[in-house]
């Protein structure tokens, strides 16, 4: 509990210092009791942001939509209008980065008769006032931009739009209450028609507190004023504005903090002369946390005091005087004087002279005491309502320094050092997890509102810059609707024999001619080649609803002296892995029909055979491509003496991946791939494949789509950040569609976007660091981290400083943007593919309507945590006729291959003998 304030004055009856210590008792705060103010604010600050919150909130808790701090480097001149008392002030503003701020202000009175007039006369005196104040420094012929502080309660839904609430500090102007005030400015200014300014901004004092220190403290995000009243604004992250759309970046907060308690909830500590206050205010029952703290207040207080101790016969011999009992009489300036006079008692013997006193020297220190205690609960109450805003930012932002920066400004703060002395020391008992530095804002509300107004600038020019550099990646219907006519066309394309040679779309057959149907069974194993490392499998497949596919699998990997050595070398080390797998699985002696996943370009001529087109993926044995790939499986299989299988068929990932999905969903007939790279294949009707003979039934058609585009047809929508991803790549000109969607290429992409954001000094202070610089530094997982909905932005702050960059908030948000950007119109432009698909199906089978699911793998597809849906959402748009379901595959490749091989076990009506 805090320690009573001492009677001072040596001779001082004990009586009479006991009664003393009693009326000022309630005063002394406890650290329990603060800590209840302090739990009781953050209370009140979470159901304030809430739209419905369970229990209505006393703080406002009003968005100001100030969405970014300074970065110091905000340069231009500004006009500020300051208007919140009986006095406005114009102020020319000046902002150089490196010369810091100027300043021209003149202030302007207005006349009670316009106080309590119209509206409209208000601001037309107010516009007149600007008028002169333009003639006089010969300024009218510029449009300056202006920032309006108006410091009234409003509630803003624009930066330069404000509805007052309503008015206080003796104003009662008719017609404006429920007005947008920076229209009703605009309008008086436009009636005079002697000027033109561009209003930007709508700012009150604490919010421009804020951002007049911030211009010198990049950290500060905490405004503090108190004076003759009290508020306190801060930044908040977006997501917990639930009164404001979007989830990115920050938001500054006007909390109103004075009306914290207008619900009672201070009840337990309010003393009978703040009741008598609140009683006599023009407000009774409003602005509780005010009355408690703010200078209107304090010199009241301590007047209630010392009347009840006069009262009592403690001071001054019991005798009152018409001046001491005068509201108001004395003021809060009168308290910090008193209360910093070290030396001797001479401000109190003065200021109680004033009031017709003949005071004692016991009668002043008895008055220097009352002053103490009233300031000190004042300096402690604020404590705790700033220790609950310093332990909501560093939780908002992780920080387990909790480093904050507040600026304040007001004249308790200013001209009281021992307000600012008690403050600190609560802070550190209300916050101890928290470091809080003070800087003092000089002209806050003109410097600040300045600054305001142009931060507001210089993100609308970054705004334009943004866009226009984002505007090529942006998918409109009609352009996605294009992409999906071309992609159908170069379908056709493919399928016609006399056309198909030069066809980009390769559209080939897989001759896998039925999906399953949940009748196959037996024993199979796999083998899933499509990277350094490979797997083998084994598969149980029952009947769907008798247990369905069970399966073993083991990972084997491949050094790059066999990947880079002899088809031969290659080829012995897989069957050796094949057979070690046999071993440890007891599959000695069973011999098992194998499904062959083999991930590189081939052109079948049957289902158990494939003629290597080319290694990718760093694969360069010799003696392979050209050659049959299930003959050199087969042969070295011979050499090492493993005849416990044989090969029945040999698929791509994407058939695998359909295959997979079918066995649970017999309406799957399509396969994607979005990963590393991409593809698609689907079930087509023979008749449609002119390549082979035959026209009854289906066959799968693996469509290589990563090449759509080679030939100059989506030449109208790549960005120049395609083509220079696309000119230092290993392979100039190819897979132009696969390079604006798949996971190898979208890092690049941005990586890319934000070197050329950097260049326009939009990003990280204009500096590019070495890693940034450095091609493939920037890897597609990136993007899916950054784009996580659960990744608060220092995260990605975090990832970012992983590429040497030093970023803002404001930084970290357009990152989050670039990348949703990018990884968006891969969704989209995948979904034009697959809109060309699905339609090509139904109007194959001539239905008005389509049901039909695709099997979906892909590392992209799985872990990026809004392609899916962007996929789903843009698919569902272009092609309204069809129900399409995406079904995620498991363990597509290694599962759907051993499918594969018993859908051709089934079709065959018996075990194939071996080839």
């Amino acid at each position: 509990m805090e320690k009573p304030v001492a009677c001072s004055v040596e001779k001082v009856q004990p009586s009479v210092c006991e009664e003393v210590q009693k009326c000022l008792q309630p005063l002394f705060l406890t650290q329990k009791q603060l800590e209840a103010v302090r739990d009781l604010m953050e209370v009140n600050m979470e159901r304030g942001l809430k739209a419905e919150p369970d229990h209505p909130s006393t703080l406002k808790m009003l968005p100001t939509y100030v969405r970014s701090t300074p970065l110091g480097t905000e340069c231009g001149e500004f006009l500020v209008l300051d208007l919140g008392g009986a006095k406005f002030r114009i102020v020319y503003v000046i902002l150089d980065g490196s010369r810091g701020v100027e300043m021209e202000n003149e202030a302007y009175d207005i006349p009670e008769e316009i106080m309590t007039g119209t509206g409209q006369k208000l601001f037309d005196h107010v516009a007149e006032c600007l008028g002169r104040f333009l003639e006089q420094r010969n300024l009218k012929h510029k449009i300056f931009p202006l920032g309006f502080t108006f410091s009234f309660p409003c509630q803003q839904s624009q930066l330069d739009k404000s509805v007052l609430i309503s008015w206080t500090k003796g104003f009662h102007c008719s017609g404006v209450e429920g007005k947008d005030v920076v229209q009703l400015l605009k309008d008086a200014i436009q009636r005079r028609g002697e000027y033109k300014v561009d209003v930007i901004a709508i700012v009150n004092d604490t919010v421009g507190t804020m951002m007049s220190c911030g211009y010198k403290d990049h950290s500060c995000e905490v405004g503090f004023i108190v004076g003759t009243g009290t508020n306190v604004c801060y930044m908040e992250e977006m997501g917990n504005v639930e009164s404001v759309e979007g989830d990115e970046g920050k938001m500054c907060i006007n909390m109103e903090w004075g009306a914290l308690g207008d619900d009672g909830a201070l009840r337990d500590i309010e003393t009978e002369y703040d009741q008598k206050i609140d009683q006599a205010s023009h407000t009774p029952g409003k602005q509780r946390f005010d009355k408690l703290i703010s200078g209107m207040y304090m010199g009241e207080i301590v007047r209630q005091i010392l009347i009840k101790l006069t009262n009592k016969g403690i001071l001054f011999g019991g005798t009152t005087t018409s001046q001491l009992l005068a509201k108001e009489a004395i003021q809060t300036k009168d308290v910090s004087e008193i209360e910093n006079d070290n030396s001797s008692l001479a401000k109190a013997k003065n200021l109680l002279a004033s009031l017709g006193l003949n005071p004692t020297e016991k009668d002043c220190a008895l008055v220097k005491s009352v002053c103490n205690a009233v300031s000190t609960r004042s300096a402690k109450l604020c404590a705790a309502g700033l220790a609950a805003v310093a332990n909501r930012i560093k939780n908002n932002h992780h920080d387990p320094m909790g480093r904050i920066t507040v600026g304040v400004d007001g004249s308790v703060y200013k001209t009281n050092p021992k307000f600012s002395e008690h403050l600190n020391q609560t802070l550190k008992e209300l916050a101890p997890g928290c470091q809080i530095k003070f800087l003092v804002s000089e002209d806050g509300s003109g410097k600040g509102t300045a600054i305001v107004t142009a931060v507001a600038q210089r993100l609308a020019h970054q705004r334009q810059l943004i866009d226009k550099i984002l505007e090529p990646f942006i998918m409109t219907k009609a352009k996605l609707k294009e992409v999906e006519k071309r992609m159908r066309n170069e379908i056709e394309i493919g399928l016609q024999k006399r056309t198909q040679p030069k066809a980009i779309v390769r559209m080939l057959p897989t001759f896998v001619r039925a999906t399953p149907n949940g009748k196959e069974r037996g024993e199979f194993l796999a083998l899933d080649l499509g990277g350094t490392n490979f797997r083998v499998l084994y598969t149980h497949v029952g009947i769907r609803n008798e247990g369905g596919v069970q399966m073993k699998s083991k990972t084997f990997a491949l050094p790059t002296e066999i990947i880079q050595g002899t088809g031969q070398q290659l080829f012995d080390h897989i069957v050796n892995c094949i057979t070690e797998f046999q071993e440890e699985n007891n599959l000695q002696g069973k011999r098992l029909p194998l499904g062959f996943t083999f991930s590189f370009p081939c052109k079948q001529n049957s289902l158990d055979q494939g003629i290597l087109i080319s290694w990718t993926k760093g694969f360069s044995a010799s003696g392979c491509v050209g050659e049959d790939v299930v003959r050199l499986l087969r042969e070295a299989a011979v050499r090492r003496k493993n005849s416990d299988f044989y090969v029945i068929a040999l698929v791509n990932d994407t058939v695998g991946t359909m295959m997979s999905c079918g066995y649970d969903d017999p309406a799957c007939e399509v396969g994607l791939i979005v990963g590393t790279g991409t593809n698609a294949c689907y079930m087509e009707e023979m008749k449609n494949v002119e390549l082979l003979d035959g026209d009854d039934g289906q066959m799968c058609i693996n469509m290589e789509w990563g090449a759509f585009g080679d030939n100059g047809c989506l030449n109208d929508i790549t960005t120049t950040f395609d083509e220079d991803v696309d000119n230092h790549s290993i392979n100039p000109g190819k897979q132009r569609y696969e390079k604006m969607i798949s996971g190898m290429y979208l890092g690049e992409i941005v990586r890319k976007v934000l070197i050329k954001l950097t260049q326009q000094k939009v990003l990280f202070g204009g500096k590019i660091s070495d890693k940034l610089n450095t091609t493939g530094l920037f890897p597609t997982k990136f993007l899916s981290s950054i784009e996580s909905d659960t990744l608060g932005l220092l995260q990605v702050r975090a990832i970012l400083a992983e590429l040497g960059l030093k970023s803002t908030c404001d930084d970290t948000v357009l990152v989050k943007e670039v990348c949703t950007t990018v990884s968006r119109r891969a969704a989209q432009l995948c979904a034009s593919g697959i809109a060309a698909v699905v339609q090509k199906i139904r109007e194959n089978r001539g239905l008005e309507h389509l049901k039909i699911t695709v099997g979906v793998d892909g590392t992209l597809y799985r872990l990026h945590p809004h392609f899916a849906g962007v996929l789903k959402k843009t698919v569902q748009m272009l092609a309204p006729e069809c129900e399409v379901t995406l079904r995620l595959s498991e363990d597509g490749s290694g599962k759907g291959a051993a499918l594969i091989t018993a859908v051709a076990c089934r079709v065959a009506g018996a075990e194939p003998l071996p080839a």
